[in-house]
């Protein structure tokens, strides 16, 4: 069994706050009656940001972008290409089907995009412009005509960056809007925005809660929780490259789990030492230090195997693979959002540029399923078709038998109707 060589001082994963949950459902509700009046107050209330229109003009978006950096646009058009890239290729993996399965029925599907999505891209101390890559730009690989997206003002200045890399990403409609309000206007519509089918992209637990509760109204991409990093390791890394990988991680909130499981005691130690003193010169050290002590563990594991057992367990969004054997546990490895092999790759890469896309599940979701990507904005709908009449008699004799078992006598005319009609 596994040495705790240090324990998190917060028990479980962090959970639902009811008074939250309760917060959102009426704000929710109040949008919902009251539509964009609504949205306008909380706006006004949460970011004192009640502009004319939410949406910029064309035109405020080219003003905007040509006020950026040449070089961030650069940067931004380079991660963009990765992105796009890769979910090209995934997009390939994808195919319509269509079977002859007996004399003349024919069975198959189609992949068809979602119509409208709504892509929400966070704000606040941390501009997450690289969501709007995540969400846009593999929304418009798989094909979806509109794509609407919100991110909030910052201490009421347009987020420059943001916007420039939701327009080159192909967002159509850009609305400067943020929390509860904005995720809720996309999702219900409003005089000022149709609704969307489909909420996608990360936000703080407010948003998480909205998009949890509008669930089933409209899709979303993936239940989500603070972030999550997991580092599998033994003796051939360091103590520096362990801390900086997990404290790159911690910093994204208080709640931010990050895990240490090695089969080098010494390492371990290291590590913990590590971290408190990166913790003194960190910038972002307030959030990281109580992430940290909070939900920070390190593991002595007996050998690979029992490393491997606990990371399934445990099921991470980030697992970062730095060992003897990387191939091993990508073997092995079957509950994760995503899988970073080897020292010379790292989580941030993937949250900002490699190409895999960083929405990926939380809170052991990764049991379930997997992170945002091109199939998740395709429906694959399947179709029938029947033309050949003692084909349709035998499947129909089978049907009705089945049908009598579970006393559905509606369905089971629906069967003998065609085989009293195209028996011979």
């Amino acid at each position: 069994m596994a040495e705790t060589l240090k324990d998190a001082t917060a028990k479980g994963s962090p959970g639902t706050d009811p008074e939250l949950a309760e917060r959102v459902a009426r704000i929710i509700q109040d949008i919902e009656d009251r539509g964009a009046e609504a949205v306008r107050q909380y706006s006004a209330d949460f970011d004192g940001w009640s502009p004319e229109s939410f949406q910029l003009t064309a035109e405020e978006i080219e003003r905007v972008v040509s006020g950026v950096d040449p070089a961030v646009l650069d940067d931004i058009r380079f991660a963009q290409t990765q992105i796009r890239n890769f979910a090209h290729a995934q997009l390939e993996s994808l195919s319509d089907v269509e079977i002859e399965t007996l004399p003349g029925i024919t069975l198959g599907h189609k992949n068809i995009p979602v119509a409208n999505v709504g892509a929400y891209v966070p704000g606040g101390r941390y501009p997450m412009v690289a969501s709007a890559h995540m969400s846009a730009v593999t929304a418009k690989v798989a094909g979806v005509p509109r794509v609407a997206a919100c991110t909030p003002p910052i201490q009421g200045s347009v987020p420059a960056e943001t916007i420039a890399a939701m327009h080159l990403g192909g967002v159509d409609e850009i609305y400067l809007l943020g929390g509860v309000q904005a995720v809720a206007a996309m999702a219900l519509g409003a005089d000022f925005i149709e609704p969307v089918d489909m909420l996608v992209g990360p936000g703080n637990a407010f948003v998480a809660e909205a998009k949890r509760q509008l669930y089933g109204r409209v899709g979303i991409d993936l239940p989500a929780g603070p972030t999550e990093t997991l580092l599998l390791t033994d003796d051939s890394v360091d103590a520096e490259m362990c801390a900086t990988d997990l404290l790159g991680q911690a910093e994204h909130g208080p709640t931010s789990p990050a895990v240490l499981l090695t089969t080098s005691r010494e390492l371990g130690l290291a590590t913990i030492e590590e971290v408190e003193r990166q913790l003194e010169t960190l910038p972002t050290a307030d959030v990281a230090s109580e992430a940290w002590a909070d939900y920070g563990r390190v593991f002595f594991c007996a050998d690979h195997a029992e490393m491997l057992q606990m990371a399934n367990e445990l099921a991470f969004e980030h697992v970062q693979v730095m060992t003897t054997d990387d191939d091993f546990f990508l073997a092995g490895l079957t509950n994760y959002g995503a899988v970073f092999l080897g020292p010379m790759t790292n989580v941030s890469y993937g949250d900002k540029v490699i190409g895999t896309n960083h929405t990926l599940p939380t809170q052991s979701a990764a049991r379930y399923t997997g992170g945002l990507w091109v199939g998740k904005f395709i429906k694959t709908v399947t179709y029938q078709r029947v033309t050949n009449a003692a084909s349709s008699v035998a499947i129909g004799e089978y049907c009705s038998r089945l049908c009598a078992i579970e006393n559905f006598a509606g369905h089971q005319a629906q069967a003998d109707l065609r085989v009293r009609r195209y028996r011979d």
